[in-house]
């Protein structure tokens, strides 16, 4: 009895939700095959009606389909402020995400989406990415090749996919945009539940560097400056079971094969490694950016590969996102940062907006230390929260996160201009700017002559750190 009730009132709301898309007939609903919104090349209708072009309103705006701080042609510190960002549109959470999570089910219905994995619905699904990329003024998109092209039941199927949906966007993109970057999904299919350059399977090991080889090729042939490794499944979940140098040699084997590949294809983009502690296994081998830097060391591939930072991955490996980014920055490593944030009281990776103005700012301090991110940027690994369904929450979220990064641009011109930060650290490490400190950082004094000057000085006077005056400094450009 209680199951039918149940039935019933899913099928009511089945019901609404149908009387809803239709009541509005600008949407282009997906049960719509017209000339005007079917499956062809030649779609007419607007995927997001009553939205037009995000403009520059200034902080004063009480506008949410404005920007307040964003001002992409405004000159800081010497570059435009979209020289400084670079700005992309993450294409899995922006059109594949569902809301869906391991207690419910999917929340988000978008008025394009017919249910199906199909390439017609791939092909839509490419239209709306432009037509919010164009909307929301950003010049770049990333992408994952199995959420923009259904997979296929050989590998041969999934290639011809991919090759349909990326003509579409190469249509699409024009000469203003192309990817920031793109990358394989080799976490997903069952297939990789062992990993795809660590699997334990020679097999996996091989249809994964055919994935990688293919992605590749698209990101080239799309224009992309950059391409990613993401090795969600690349590590353990116990050590009972696993040979971790044998799996580690391979993973080496597995991206020095990408580098000659690169090469021989001509693709001068950047190749990244994107950090991760854990999750989905329980021990990722990217741990952290030292971590991937000595694994780039060992194996002779720093010059070959820079970090893709991730903010929520960083707190999930015990650091803050600027730590993470100083760390790669002082590397020589920091390539692109996946703008995006984590809950303090969550344990896991929530993929949020990031909207903290001093987060923010810390991390465009790294930023401008680093000269920019150019050939990389910053991509909005981000997602509405489960709750958020309104087509428009799309806008909102990019738009506050592009915001907060461009308010924090702003508070690091005024540090600079400023100084007392800079001047309070220079202070700090004073005694260094003498003879026998620049004999130490030159690595030309040894322990008998610092011995000799220990015992000439007498005990050394240790001054304050100044921490809260440092914090207050700070929180004055806030």
């Amino acid at each position: 009895m209680m199951s039918g009730k149940v039935f019933l009132f899913l099928l009511f709301l089945n019901v609404v939700s149908f009387a809803v898309i239709a009541s509005n007939p600008q949407t282009c609903p997906a049960d719509d095959v017209s000339s005007k919104c079917g499956d062809s090349d030649e779609w007419q209708g607007e995927f997001f009606p009553g939205i037009t072009k995000i403009k520059y309103e200034g902080p004063l705006s009480k506008n949410p389909l404005s920007f307040k701080w964003y001002n992409a042609d405004e000159e800081i510190l010497g570059k435009k402020m979209k020289d400084w960002m670079r700005f992309s549109v993450a294409f899995w959470h922006t059109f594949r995400g569902t809301g869906g999570d391991p207690f419910g089910a999917p929340t988000k219905f978008w008025p394009w989406e017919d249910g199906t994995n199909s390439v017609a619905m791939a092909k839509r699904r490419m239209r709306a990415n432009f037509e919010f990329i164009d909307k929301l003024g950003v010049e770049f998109w990333c992408f994952h090749d199995r959420d923009i092209a259904p997979d296929g039941k050989t590998l041969e199927e999934a290639n011809a996919n991919l090759d349909e949906v990326v003509a579409l966007a190469k249509e699409l993109q024009g000469k203003r945009i192309h990817p920031l970057w793109g990358t394989a999904q080799l976490f997903h299919h069952p297939r990789y539940m062992h990993g795809g350059a660590t699997s334990s399977e020679v097999g996996v090991y091989a249809y994964a560097a055919a994935q990688v080889k293919k992605a590749m090729e698209v990101t080239h042939y799309l224009g992309g400056e950059n391409y990613v490794f993401w090795g969600g499944r690349e590590g353990y979940q116990t050590l009972l079971n696993t040979d971790m140098g044998r799996e580690l040699d391979h993973m080496a084997r597995f991206l020095e094969a990408a580098v000659a590949y690169k090469k021989k294809i001509g693709f001068n983009g950047t190749l990244l490694i994107e950090p991760k502690p854990q999750e989905p296994t329980k021990h990722q081998y990217d741990w952290d950016a030292a971590t991937a830097a000595n694994f780039l060391r060992k194996y002779g591939l720093v010059g070959e590969y820079k970090l893709n930072i991730e903010c929520n991955h960083a707190t999930l490996s015990g650091h803050s996102c600027h730590h993470e980014l100083e760390t790669a920055r002082l590397n020589g490593l920091l390539g692109n940062i996946d703008a995006n944030t984590g809950d303090p009281q969550i344990g896991w990776d929530t993929d949020q907006f990031l909207t903290d103005i001093a987060e923010a700012t810390m991390v465009m301090l790294s930023v401008v230390r680093n000269g920019g991110l150019a050939p990389g940027g910053f991509n909005f690994d981000a997602k509405l929260r489960r709750e958020s369904t309104d087509v428009e929450d799309l806008f909102i979220s990019h738009i506050s996160g592009m915001d907060t990064l461009a308010r924090g641009l702003r508070n690091v011109a005024k540090l600079i201009e400023d100084g007392s930060l800079e001047n309070l650290v220079r202070k700090r490490y004073q005694s260094f700017d003498t003879e026998i400190g620049a004999q130490i950082e030159a690595g030309k004094a040894d322990f008998e002559m610092l011995e000799k000057k220990a015992m000439e000085w007498g005990e050394p006077n240790v001054p304050s750190a100044k921490q809260e005056l440092a914090e207050m400094i700070f929180q004055s450009a806030l």
